[in-house]
């Protein structure tokens, strides 16, 4: 059967879609570049932010395993004194090359990837048959990816903070410089932070406007390997619902 190809702007039919791939990308793809480097050594005492340096700066290739949950304060309608409610979680494994190449692959609960080979961003959804492209950089616009795939420096781009310890981690902020240009941020999330353990990246979180929270952590990494040449190369299965968004 031929791949069955539409060139739309987001159908409402698909937005159930286009939500979960959206909301999904900025901590899927910062959370792919603040990998765990194991061939790297930092001083003793140095700062969560010159480690999170020295890794950007280092690190080119790796893959690992992650599991991200997705939490939201509750509603008006629910009890108040319950904490963030659990809205999903989901695991599976990732491979990144820099710059601007990845697959987040999402094993459990259901099967999802998520690949960026330089150019473009494609959602795979095996439930649905459907695949989903979109250019990389319109994408990623909106997320620190587009700093952190890329070759320039976090301090470009970002204020970086010490935060508190907690967790049995130093925590980092990013806090974006302001753009004189730009009438507000482009970016979705208010707060971002990263949490760094021995040396080594171990946390990621993201708080939105609402008070909405995305936490990644990331294991079994390794680091600078050597990756196949069709890594980041995707073709959509026969017969496959193909969505092309401008």
């Amino acid at each position: 059967m031929a791949v069955t190809v539409k060139f739309c702007i987001a159908p409402l039919n698909k937005a159930i879609i286009l939500q979960r791939f959206l909301s999904t990308i900025g901590a899927v793809i910062l959370s792919a570049i603040l990998l765990t480097p194991g061939k790297f050594a930092w001083a003793d005492g140095e700062s969560g932010a010159e480690q999170l340096r020295q890794f950007v700066r280092n690190s080119k290739t790796a893959q690992g395993q992650f599991m991200q949950q997705q939490l939201r304060p509750p509603r008006a309608n629910e009890v108040q004194d319950k904490g963030l409610k659990l809205v999903r979680q989901t695991q599976g494994n990732f491979v990144f090359q820099r710059p601007g190449r990845f697959v987040w692959e999402t094993q459990k609960p259901y099967e999802q990837k998520l690949i960026a080979d330089g150019k473009q961003l494609i959602l795979w959804d095996k439930d649905l048959n459907q695949a989903t492209f979109r250019s990389a950089g319109q994408a990623l616009a909106t997320t620190p990816a587009a700093i952190l795939f890329g070759e320039t420096s976090l301090d470009q781009h970002f204020e970086l903070e010490e935060g508190e310890e907690r967790l049995g981690m130093k925590w980092v902020a990013l806090v974006p410089k302001k753009n004189p240009n730009a009438s507000k941020s482009d970016l979705p999330y208010t707060k971002i932070s990263v949490g760094m353990a021995n040396n080594l990246p171990k946390a990621l979180e993201l708080i939105d406007g609402l008070g909405s929270v995305v936490l990644v952590s990331l294991d079994n990494i390794q680091l600078n390997i050597s990756l196949p040449s069709n890594s980041f190369t995707f073709t959509a299965p026969a017969g496959a619902e193909v969505l092309r968004l401008n």
